[in-house]
Formats: C-alpha cells, sequence, structure tokens
C-alpha cells in the first residue's frame, strides 16, 4: 500500500513539474518580501476568505480602518504612522473575524491571547512573511488544470505530511514538498490564491505560545480550553505544541480558512529562510499598560504560595497496637490485679467472719437496731417506701373490687383516645424524616428550592454488556492501536440506542390525557429534554453513528464513530468535532455530555476503556404538594413499570442493566414496610403466645385448663397494645408525625417493658400467700402495694427518660422518643387499673375451678390447687447460690469486665452513616444501581456554591472576589474552588467551578468581527444566530479591555442569560446559566442569589458523603471570611455550598455528639427517678445507672464487632435499650434495697431469687422468641439493626441483670436499710405456728372457693 501511495505521489508530482517548466521564476525568501497580499476568493473546502499569491515586497498600511485593526491585533507591527505590512484591510477583516473564537476561549488569559494573535499576526501582516512561509498549494482560477494537479498534490501531501508526523520533524523541512520548485511560479499575482501553506516557527516561540495557553480554563465546562483545540491527540494531558498547532492548521476544525502546516524546528533553514520567532509571553507577565497577567486559575506561576495541605492525623499506635485498645488492655490488667487484690482479702477478712460480703456461707443473724441508728435518709426513704407501698394498695384493692366499673372506663379512655388516629401522619420522605427543620443543610435547601427550583429529579440507567470482550480500533492513517470497551461497540451502542429512544417514548395516562418524558423533563433550551448519555455524541441518532467517512480509494475508512467520540470525550462542548465527520458533540439539549458522567468503568482519562455506559434523564422537580409533582410521579411509575419488565423478561440478553427512578427510593421502603409486615406479625405472635402459657401453672392434667392463663396472657398483650393505640392518637391529636420506625419498634419496646410488669404482678400474686382476714381484693390490692413501686421505678424511669430524648432534633429520635415515653406510660396506666380488674376476675374464676377462656363450665372434681412454687422460680434459686459462689463471683466480675473493656476499645472504630443499600428490601433493583454505581461511576454529585441575595457584582472589586480570569483576586471565590480541585482526595472536589460572571465578561467584550452581546437600533437584544447587519455591538471598541461598568453590566446580563451557545459565541449562558442567576425585581436590574457549580469526586461511603460535606462547608467558610474581609461598609456576605445530598448526612457531623447527649439524659433520667423512688437511695440508683451503662457500652462494641453502623436507626435502638435494660436492673436492684437478709450475698440471692424469675420469663424469653424471627426478614434494616441490636439488647440485658448485677451487689451493693430493719423487728407474726397471736385483728378469717388461704 505505501508503495502505492508513493507511485500515485511522483506520477503526480512529475505531472506538476511538466507544468512548472513552463515558467521558471522562483519564490524568494528575504526580508522585506511577502507571500501573499489581499484576498482571492474563498476556499473550495471551507468556503472561507483565502489570500492572493504575492512575492513582491511588503507594502505600506494607508488605509485607517486597516491601521486601527493592526493597532488592535499586532501593535508591534505599528513601526510606524504606516507601516510596512504583507496584508491588507479585507486580511486584517478576515483576521479579526477569525480572532472572534480564540478571543472568548483564551481573552481571560492576555499573554495566552495575545501569544495567539501574535502567532497569526506574524503569519499575515508580517513584513518578512516569506522567511518563514511557503505555498504548498496554489489555485489559478483560470486554469483547472492546475487546480485539479494541485488538489491532488493537496491530497497526497496530506498523507506524506501525516507519516512524518509520527517521527521527527526537525530537520526534515526540506522535503519533497517543500522543494517542489515553489509552486504556482507561473501564475500571475491577481489570480492565484494560496490554498495551503507550510509555516515555520523556531521552537522558543511555539514552546512558550504553548504553555501561555496550557492552564487556560474554559468555565461553562470546567474544562481546559486547550481540550477544545487538541484534536485526536488523546485529551489535554497527552497534549502538545505540534499536536495544538496541528488541530489548528487543519482545515477540518471548521475555523481554520487554508491549510496551515505548521512546522516547529531550530536547524538552519536554505533559501535563507528562518523560523518564524517573537517574545512569548509569559503568563505571568502583563501584556502592555492595559492588562494583568493571567489568574491563578489559568497560569500556575501567579499563584501564591500555598501552604501544604495538613496531613491526616496519623493514628495513635504502641507498636502494631492502637492507643485506645493498648490503653484498654493496660486497664483491664490493672483492674484485674486490683480486684484479685481486694477478693483475696476480702475472702481472708471473711475467713474471719469480719467480712461477710464475701462468704456465700456466713450466716451472721440479722443486726438488731434502735430508732437512734436510723438516719435521716434512711427514715425518709421507709416512709416513701410506706407511702407508696399505701397508695398502690388502696388502688389496686379498689380496682380489684370492682372490675367491670374500672374495664368500662378505660374502654372508654382507650377509643377516646384511639380516634385520633384519623389525624395520624407517618413521615416517609427522607429529607423530613432525617434532616430537622431547623438544621443548617435543612434551611440551606430552603433556600436554594426558593430560589433556584429544587434540585432536578433523576431517572439513571448504568448499562454494561459482559458478554462482549473488548475490541481494538486501528485509525487510519495514524496507524495508532487504540481498544475499545465491549460496551463501546456499534451494535451495542445501536441497541443502547433503540432501549433509550423506547424510554423516551414512554407515554401514561394521568388526568384523562397521556403524558411522556418531553412533558415533565428539563429542557435547558426550551427544545430537548436533557439526558446525559454518550449517545448525545451523536445526537441520538442511528443515522449520525452510522456515519464513515473513506478516503477517494473508497477502501480506507478515515473517520467513523470510534473517532467521533475520541474527539467528543476531549472536547464535549465542540460544535465541530475534529474528524473528517465535521458532526457536532453537544447534546440535543443544547449542552455538553461530560464523559465522566456519561460512562463508567474506564481508567484515569481513556474514556474509550469503559465497561459501562449511564443514562441520566433529567426532570424538573417541584415541591410537595404542587401538581406537577403528581405528573412527573406517574411518568416515574411507567417508567419503572417498563424497565421492570424488560430486565425481568431479559428482553435484551446482550445487555445487563440497573436503573433507578427518583421516586424508587421510597417505593421500595414502602414495599419494604409491607413485605415485612408477615415477618412482624409472627415475631409478635410468637411472643404472644408465650405470655399467654408461660403466665399459667401447669401442675397436674385435670386442672390444666383451670390453671392456664391464656385470657389474662391475651388480656396482657392487648393492653400493651392499646397502649400503643391509645399513644398514637393523642399525638395525633397533638398533631406529631410519626415514622416507620414508630410502627415498627414502639410495640417491640412496649411489649418487653409491658410483659416484664405483667410477669411480676402475676407472679407475685402466684407465689404470695392470702392471709386469714382478706379478701380477694385486698389480697391482690396487697400485691398491688408490694410490686407496684417497682413497676412505677421502672414505667416512670423510661418514660422520662424517653421524653428526654425527645429533646433531640433529630426526626426520626424525636418521633421514636414522643410516642415510646406516652405508649409506655399509657401502658403502666392500664396495667395498674385494667389488668388488675381482668386480675381480680381471673383469679375469682380459677378459685371456683372454672375453666380459661371458658368461664362458664366448672370442674368439680378439679380438686384443689397444688401450693408449690413454679419450676422456673425453683431453678432460678438453686442457680442464684450457685452465682454467689466465690469463684464464680470472681469470674464473673473478670469475665465482664473484659467484655467492657473490649467494647470500649472499639468504641473509636465504629463507623458513622447508613450504608445505602441497607435501607432497601433484599433483591431490589435499587441495589443493584447501588453496586453498579460504586463499581462504574468515577464523578460525584454536582455541588453548588449558592451567593445570598444582596451582593453588589457591578463594583469591580466585588467582582474580583467572586471571578477567576486576569485581575481577579487569587484569593477568589473560583479561585479558592480551583484550588481545592487540585486535591480531589482530600476536598472531595473534582472540577473546578463554572463561573458565569468570568463567561459573562468574555461574552460582553466588544472584540470580535461580530461580537457575542448586539443589539439592534430599537435596542433589543440580537443573538449571535442572528446575521442582521443592522445588529452593532453592545459597547464601544475602546473598552474591549474593560469590564462593564455598573449599568452595562445590569442592562446585558439578562442577554448573556437567553443568549445559545454557538459557533461563532460559545459563550452564551443560556444553557449553562440559564437557572443560576436570579433577579430581584421583574424589570431585571438587582441580581438576586447565583450559583457556582462543580461536583464532588466519587463518593463510595458514608465517610465519603461526610467527608464531601465537611470539606464543601470549609471552602465555603474560608470564601464568606474573604468576602467580609474588606468589607468597608460593614455588610456581610454568605456563602454555602448546596448539594442534594447534604440534608441526609448532616446528621452524621454530630452524631457522636447527639449519640453522648441522648444517652446522657437517659441515664440521667433513671438515676435521678430511681433515686428518688427508692427513698434518695444514692448507692442503688448509681449501680443501676452502671449496670445500664455498660449492658449499652456492650452493645456499642457489638455493632463494631457485628458492622452496625452508628445512624439515627442505631441510635434509636440504644435510646431504647436503655429504657429495656431498666427493666433488667431497677426490680432486681430494689428487691435487694429493700431486702433486710445479713450479708450482701444473702440479700443478693434474695432479690435474685424473688425477681429473677420473673425478669427471665418475662423480658428474656418473651424477646427472645420474637427476635428470632427478625433474623428471617427480608429487610436489610431489620437484619442489621433491629435484630442484630435487639439480640444484644436482650443478651447484654439478660446476662447483665441477671448475673453480673447480683454479684455486683454483693461486693458493693448498698447496706441494708436500717428503718427497713426495724420496722420488721417491730413486726410480730399474725399467725405463729397455726394460732394467732394476741395481736390478730379481731374478724373471721376468710378462705378461697378451695377453703385455702393461699391463692
Amino acid at each position: 500500500m505505501l508503495r502505492l501511495h508513493l507511485l500515485k505521489f511522483l506520477t503526480v508530482f512529475s505531472a506538476y513539474l511538466v507544468i512548472g517548466q513552463c515558467a521558471q521564476p522562483e519564490v524568494v525568501h528575504e526580508a522585506g518580501r511577502c507571500i501573499w497580499y489581499d484576498q482571492c476568493g474563498k476556499h473550495p473546502q471551507t468556503g472561507k476568505a483565502v489570500n492572493c499569491f504575492y512575492n513582491g515586497l511588503a507594502k505600506p498600511m494607508m488605509d485607517p480602518e486597516g491601521l486601527d485593526i493592526l493597532k488592535e491585533l499586532c501593535p508591534w507591527l505599528m513601526t510606524s504612522e504606516h507601516p510596512l505590512t504583507c496584508c491588507s484591510t479585507s486580511q486584517l477583516q478576515t483576521f479579526q473575524g477569525s480572532l472572534q473564537v480564540p478571543q472568548q476561549t483564551f481573552a481571560r488569559c492576555p499573554s495566552c491571547y495575545r501569544n495567539f494573535a501574535n502567532l497569526y499576526c506574524m503569519m499575515t501582516c508580517s513584513p518578512d512573511n516569506s522567511l518563514f512561509i511557503i505555498p504548498t498549494e496554489v489555485r489559478n482560477s483560470s486554469d483547472s488544470a492546475i487546480m485539479e494537479i494541485n488538489e491532488e498534490i493537496s491530497r497526497d501531501i496530506e498523507v506524506n505530511v501525516v507519516e512524518e508526523k509520527k517521527g521527527d520533524l526537525e530537520g526534515q523541512v526540506q522535503d519533497s514538498v517543500l522543494s517542489s520548485g515553489y509552486l504556482g511560479t507561473n501564475i500571475t499575482n491577481s489570480t492565484t490564491a494560496v490554498l495551503s501553506i507550510d509555516y515555520i516557527l523556531a521552537h522558543a516561540y511555539a514552546d512558550g505560545f504553548f504553555n501561555s495557553c496550557y492552564h487556560v480554563n474554559f468555565p461553562s465546562s470546567n474544562q481546559k480550553a486547550l481540550s477544545l483545540f487538541c484534536g485526536l491527540c488523546g485529551g489535554y494531558d497527552k497534549c502538545e505544541p505540534d499536536c495544538f498547532l496541528n488541530f489548528m492548521g487543519d482545515i477540518n476544525n471548521g475555523q481554520t480558512p487554508f491549510g496551515i502546516n505548521f512546522t516547529i524546528t531550530d536547524h538552519h533553514l536554505e533559501h535563507n529562510m528562518k523560523a518564524a520567532n517573537h517574545t512569548a509571553h509569559k503568563c505571568n507577565e502583563s501584556v502592555g499598560n492595559d492588562s494583568q497577567p493571567c489568574s491563578c486559575q489559568d497560569c500556575p506561576a501567579t499563584c501564591p504560595p500555598v501552604p501544604p495541605r495538613p496531613k491526616p492525623p496519623v493514628p495513635c499506635m504502641i507498636g502494631k497496637l492502637g492507643c485506645v485498645p493498648f490503653a484498654m488492655i493496660i486497664g483491664f490488667i490493672v483492674f484485674v490485679i486490683l480486684f484479685s487484690l481486694a477478693f483475696a482479702f476480702g475472702l481472708k477478712c471473711g475467713s474471719g467472719r469480719k467480712m461477710s460480703a464475701f462468704n456465700i456461707n456466713d450466716q451472721k443473724p440479722k443486726q438488731t437496731v434502735t430508732e437512734s441508728d436510723i438516719g435521716c435518709r434512711e427514715s425518709f426513704g421507709q416512709k416513701e417506701e410506706q407511702v407508696l407501698n399505701l397508695i398502690f394498695r388502696k388502688w389496686g384493692t379498689m380496682c380489684a373490687g370492682h372490675p367491670f366499673l374500672v374495664l368500662f372506663i378505660g374502654l372508654v379512655v382507650i377509643c377516646a383516645a384511639g380516634i385520633g388516629i384519623r389525624q395520624f401522619i407517618v413521615i416517609t420522605d427522607p429529607v423530613e424524616l432525617w434532616s430537622p427543620p431547623e438544621s443548617q443543610s435543612r434551611l440551606e435547601k430552603n433556600y436554594f428550592d426558593d430560589n433556584f427550583g429544587p434540585f432536578y429529579r433523576t431517572e439513571q440507567l448504568i448499562i454494561t454488556a459482559p458478554k462482549f470482550p473488548p475490541e481494538i480500533y486501528d485509525t487510519y492513517p495514524y496507524g495508532d492501536i487504540i481498544p475499545f470497551g465491549g460496551v463501546l461497540r456499534k451494535e451495542i451502542l445501536h441497541q443502547v440506542l433503540d432501549l433509550q429512544n423506547n424510554i423516551t417514548k414512554i407515554q401514561v395516562p394521568y388526568n384523562g390525557s397521556l403524558i411522556g418524558l418531553d412533558d415533565i423533563c428539563y429542557k435547558p433550551l426550551s427544545e430537548n429534554c436533557t439526558i446525559m448519555s454518550v449517545l448525545n455524541y451523536w445526537q441520538n441518532s442511528h443515522e449520525e453513528l452510522d456515519k464513515v467517512v473513506k478516503d477517494q480509494s473508497g477502501f480506507w475508512v478515515l473517520s467513523d464513530y470510534h473517532d467521533h467520540f475520541l474527539s467528543c470525550v476531549v472536547a464535549p462542548t465542540s460544535l465541530n468535532d475534529t474528524t473528517h465527520l465535521h458532526t457536532p458533540c453537544m447534546g440535543t439539549f443544547g449542552g455538553p455530555v461530560f464523559p465522566w458522567l456519561a460512562v463508567g468503568g474506564y481508567d484515569g482519562t481513556n474514556y474509550n476503556n469503559a465497561t459501562a455506559l449511564v443514562i441520566t434523564m433529567t426532570v424538573n422537580n417541584y415541591k410537595t404538594g404542587d401538581p406537577r409533582l403528581e405528573k412527573a410521579l406517574a411518568w416515574e411509575q411507567g417508567f419503572l413499570k417498563y424497565m421492570k419488565h424488560f430486565t425481568e423478561r431479559n428482553l435484551n440478553p446482550n445487555l445487563t442493566i440497573a436503573f433507578y427512578s427518583e421516586r424508587s427510593v421510597e417505593d421500595e421502603i414502602y414495599r419494604e414496610s409491607k413485605s415485612d409486615i408477615l415477618t412482624i406479625a409472627l415475631s409478635y405472635l410468637l411472643m404472644f403466645a408465650y405470655v399467654t402459657l408461660a403466665l399459667g401453672q401447669y401442675n397436674s392434667v385435670e386442672r390444666l385448663l383451670i390453671d392456664s392463663k391464656i385470657v389474662l396472657g391475651l388480656s396482657g398483650v392487648t393492653l400493651v397494645l392499646c397502649s400503643v393505640v391509645a399513644a398514637i392518637g393523642l399525638l395525633s391529636y397533638a398533631k406529631v408525625p410519626a415514622t416507620l420506625i414508630v410502627i415498627e419498634v414502639v410495640p417491640f419496646l412496649v411489649l418487653a417493658v409491658g410483659v416484664d410488669n405483667i410477669f411480676i404482678l402475676v407472679q407475685a400474686y402466684q407465689r404470695d400467700r392470702r392471709q386469714p382476714y382478706e379478701s380477694r381484693a385486698q389480697h391482690i390490692g396487697r400485691i398491688v402495694g408490694n410490686v407496684g413501686p417497682s413497676m412505677l421505678l421502672t414505667s416512670s424511669s423510661e418514660s422520662i427518660a424517653f421524653y428526654l430524648g425527645a429533646l433531640s432534633d433529630m426526626p426520626a429520635v424525636k418521633a421514636f422518643s414522643l410516642y415510646a415515653a406516652t405508649a409506655v406510660f399509657i401502658d403502666f396506666l392500664l396495667q395498674i387499673t385494667c389488668f388488675i380488674a381482668v386480675l381480680a376476675l381471673d383469679s375469682a374464676r380459677q378459685e371456683n375451678n372454672r375453666f380459661d377462656m371458658c368461664c362458664c363450665v366448672k370442674n368439680k372434681q378439679a380438686g384443689q390447687a397444688p401450693k408449690e412454687p413454679g419450676l422456673l422460680y425453683r431453678a432460678v434459686c438453686v442457680y442464684s447460690k450457685f452465682l454467689m459462689k466465690d469463684a464464680v463471683r470472681y469470674c464473673v466480675i473478670v469475665i465482664f469486665a473484659a467484655l467492657a473493656f473490649l467494647s470500649g476499645a472499639a468504641l473509636s472504630k465504629i463507623e458513622i452513616g447508613l450504608d445505602q443499600k441497607l435501607s432497601m428490601p433484599e433483591g431490589s433493583y435499587v441495589i443493584d444501581l447501588f453496586n453498579n454505581q460504586t463499581a462504574y461511576m468515577t464523578a460525584g454529585p454536582p455541588v453548588y456554591f449558592v451567593i445570598r441575595d444582596g451582593y453588589d457584582y457591578t463594583e469591580v472589586p466585588n467582582q474580583n472576589k467572586i471571578c477567576g480570569g486576569s485581575g481577579c483576586n487569587s484569593d477568589s471565590l473560583t479561585s479558592q474552588i480551583y484550588n481545592a480541585a487540585q486535591y480531589p482526595n482530600v476536598t472531595m472536589i473534582s472540577q473546578p467551578t463554572s463561573s458565569w460572571l468570568d463567561d459573562y465578561f468574555d461574552w460582553v467584550s466588544p472584540g470580535g468581527q461580530y461580537p457575542c452581546c448586539r443589539t439592534d437600533p430599537a435596542g433589543d437584544f440580537c443573538p449571535a444566530t442572528d446575521d442582521n447587519s443592522n445588529c452593532t455591538t453592545c459597547r464601544p471598541l475602546n473598552e474591549k479591555n474593560q469590564r462593564p461598568d455598573p449599568k452595562e453590566f445590569v442592562e446585558f446580563l439578562p442577554f448573556f442569560l437567553e443568549d445559545n451557545p454557538t459557533v461563532k459565541c460559545s459563550k452564551g449562558g443560556h444553557a449553562a446559566y440559564g437557572a443560576a442567576v436570579t433577579f430581584d425585581d421583574a424589570n431585571k436590574t438587582e441580581v438576586g442569589a447565583t450559583y457556582f457549580m462543580t461536583y464532588h469526586s466519587i463518593l463510595k461511603t458514608s465517610a465519603d458523603y461526610i467527608a464531601a460535606l465537611r470539606q464543601a462547608r470549609e471552602v465555603a467558610e474560608n470564601i464568606t471570611t474573604m468576602m467580609n474581609h474588606t468589607n468597608a461598609d460593614g455588610s456581610y456576605f454568605d456563602v454555602y455550598p448546596y448539594s442534594i445530598i447534604y440534608v441526609y448526612y448532616e446528621q452524621y457531623l454530630t452524631m457522636v455528639h447527639d449519640t453522648i447527649i441522648n444517652l446522657s439524659l437517659c441515664l440521667l433520667a433513671v438515676f435521678v427517678v430511681t433515686f428518688l423512688l427508692l427513698g434518695f437511695d444514692a448507692y442503688s440508683a448509681v449501680i443501676i445507672v452502671l449496670t445500664i451503662a455498660l449492658i449499652t457500652l456492650d452493645l456499642i462494641g457489638l455493632m463494631y464487632f457485628w458492622n452496625v453502623d452508628l445512624n439515627a436507626v442505631s441510635l434509636v435502638n440504644l435510646v431504647m435499650s436503655v429504657g429495656i435494660s431498666v427493666e433488667f436492673c431497677s426490680h432486681i436492684t430494689r428487691a435487694f434495697a429493700v431486702s433486710t437478709e445479713p450479708t450482701r450475698v444473702q440479700r443478693a440471692i434474695a432479690a435474685l431469687s424473688q425477681m429473677g424469675s420473673s425478669v427471665l420469663s418475662g423480658i428474656t424469653l418473651t424477646k427472645f422468641l420474637g427476635i428470632v424471627v427478625l433474623a428471617f426478614s427480608k429487610s436489610q434494616i431489620f437484619q442489621v439493626f433491629y435484630f442484630r441490636m435487639y439480640f444484644g439488647i436482650v443478651v447484654f440485658g439478660a446476662s447483665h441483670g441477671l448475673i453480673f448485677l447480683p454479684v455486683l451487689l454483693s461486693f458493693i451493693g448498698p447496706p441494708v436499710n436500717k428503718a427497713k430493719l426495724l420496722e420488721e423487728q417491730e413486726r410480730k407474726p399474725l399467725v405463729k405456728n397455726g394460732t394467732a397471736d394476741e395481736r390478730s385483728p379481731l374478724i373471721t378469717p376468710r378462705a378461697d372457693a378451695q377453703n385455702h388461704y393461699y391463692a
């Protein structure tokens, strides 16, 4: 093939030489001599004006208009009043017009733009341009043969030049093209047009020019400007001077009027030629007196020294262990040593019968006390105990004596409260659920929504093609081998385009009509929907995707969709790619499709290696209640239905698709709650069944149906549910919204608390003997008097703790705390009223040998019920004695201490946040999308830096605090965001901000043949697409290098925001900034709130999202400080960052603080209540709080080892654990405190024997059965946050309450209450040895129906 091309070239070249021999004049290369002058028609391919061949001497510029343009564009050529040039006024006019696009792109950096202009000044007008320009293609309009020969040579030269460009061009200037006899020597100047040239540049100027422009930004697209000029070089990072210049000289770029072959060399040239050279202004240098150096964003050399970013704190390590675990290990060792010494000392003293607390065999008799031994606290405590006992005894007697009246009143109250459920409100909006209304992020979101509208709704697909391996693309004629991911194969792109088009055609019924995506989508230019898809590079057209350009032979492909893709990912804002296709990259919606948003799974910036396509459709969003929002929701439902059908039926086996809609999360949470109804119901049914069976006494088959407590158990459970209903009703009256957490957790909590009290009350009644003088009601009243204070202690502790938890700002925690506190309190009230009434009725039934659940049937042959203690009670009595053995007690303390220190070591390692995948049910399609986002996405969510209204943008000092171009402050808003983007792994900001202010300055500049800002004689705006000759520039040309004055600023800004970007004016702000600027008045003369948008780096974990919020606020705080630092008038301006994710993750910034505060308040409430209700017994209150704190600590440790993150859900569970732990601790501690046994060990045995079985059967076993069921839930939230944490609550609560607490009391429990002991000493038994003494009451003892004095 190479031989074929060489033969072709020689044939054409020989023909040309024959023609060239007809005229021998040669082109002369010397100073003061031109290569062209004036213009001769238009280029046959570009349609742009070309220059006339002229090898004569340079001519003086006499035309005043030409002099003005020359002075503006090439001031260094103004060596005299009428300088010698090689250009005419018409050339200068064309030159001025051709600089319009470069001016819009590079003018923000004056030195870059000046170097750019000088490059073409030397070429166009330099009086010495024959020294460095060689015409390689000319055309004689009167000689078609020469025209054809020239065209043929041009084509072959193009191939030849391309081949040479792949090697080293230095030293090759004298090649076959340049030594071909200097084309066109036989053509007269008046009819000869130069169609292509070789332009020889010195390295110094080429490199200096390139370096001055290398860092210039293009704000609207958040890209470097050179990315628009580097063609197929492989992107901005791979751009070099030769590639940059080759693109600018290529007629295929849509701007160059004729071919320019830039050749960079420092070698000696023949024919007196020398490479063009000129002073290349550095970017940190000013150009003349009316400009300043380029800004820091466009020129790193101008940046002030930036202090190094602080390195992340080095974790404290001691060897290979962290400091905290090491400290815990040392602490545990020290504790074991000290405890062992104290224990050994105690045993020794105990063996000498001096310290009975350490010896279970110590049978020391009870201490004898007198009134003088009783202190004030003990006396007051005893009186309080007596008062509470009396109140509860009388109350219990009254309720048991009038059961039907009590039940009727209770039913009326429950119904009255329950009616409020009609006003029940459940919060499902995640923003309302997790973000406090007065929180910073919530207020900032409201401000953003009010000024710019709610953030758009997104519908997204992530598509992979795992069955298709990567393919290799061989570029011609360059010969580069470029890999392409399998998902970028043309057949896959066509299939994806079919899917995308089908989605855009989805129509769903809404209010009697059909609506489609076109009715709800965001249209920045009011024409087409915004679809961020790689297919928009081909304008969503199969025909554009299939376009191919081949060489003349029809065999070689010059450009196809591969080349177009490579061009567009480098310059997504291009309206004419750099390939032979000449098709646009801009999307049909009028904006660029950034590759990092449209493809995924690539490495670095090699987008061609992508393994996933990302399609994001943007839909307008509205506030809740807006009917337009319902329309969007309806279409989204249709979209999800279509995608589920497409994926479930596997309609395209070549594609693997993950999809998502804005409504998906709420839909899936709702579906999840419905799917777990059966699981929750089964959990509750198991607990109900256990309660109803466990309350009964089963001693014989004959009495099985009599001694069972099914009705009583069901009544107790029903009352628990009634308390929940009443609480919901009462709070609904008060307009307190609930959450799904309330519905799912509160019944579980109240059941735990309520069932425990039920077991304590019922079992205390079953174990007690009725006194001879007591009626049934009095007996029940006495039992209530005994256990009522304990029930009051636990219920009030929990209620007050939960009410204090309602002080939290977090809506989910506040709602849970309010509902939980109210439900627990109401449950306590129902237990000491309605349940006592039911207990009285059930007791009468049992005493009359009537069947449970069928009380009308009586078994007269059943006989009497045995009065033996229950099996569980006897087992706990045996267990309590075993637990109090010295070796067992020692091991218990050491083991639980080890558990506490281990949990303490894990405190600092707990992750904060909520993995969004956990909020979805197992198998949800949303989980697939979340996984794909993590695996393939490389860009994070957009972030907006918002300047609140009131800022004066018309004053230059204020502008300098915002903008990023030349003359702007080095610490301006855009500069600080730019600097932050240089450290994306630290600041979590990946891109410089798009700045409407910088682009507005470029847009309003009056330079160029067709300025962007033009008005007609009537003062109306002329868009860039309007070629009306009557339109003139908005501002005088003498203001070219000046910013608009205040009047001009506000007058032309609305025009800028309405102007669509075009080839002539790429700075039109409609698409990029139409929503970024608001006005405070209808006439649009006062600028209101504005924003500057950029993107976060990829955020994969909760820690990433939290860091992104924290870093963005830090940047905004620095900007705010800068803006207010020099305000002489004392005004204050506020800048804040906003992203849609912030309202969800702000809670985690203070999650640790909130957790500490909430738990501390709960523990404080428990301490205060127990201190008061235990008769100011601080000793017992401290022990209860200590035990609850250890339970909570161990539960937090379990969270680390079982991968449960700290968030609002787990915080609710931690608060709930405090409440449930009260049940495990308070009953036993109170029993210990009122016991009068002589030693702590014996009192611990008595307390555990008395209350242990109730705690074990009432809470532990009940909850354990319900928790096990949660492990089989389809909800990951239930599995992780409910099953795991509830399991921990029950296990740690039961182990601490039934193992650790009795042992701890046996060591350091409160001393015996002397007042209680004195009362016991003074009390004489009413019945002793079966006979009444002198203190027996003068009444006839009454027996029960079975002739027993016992229940």
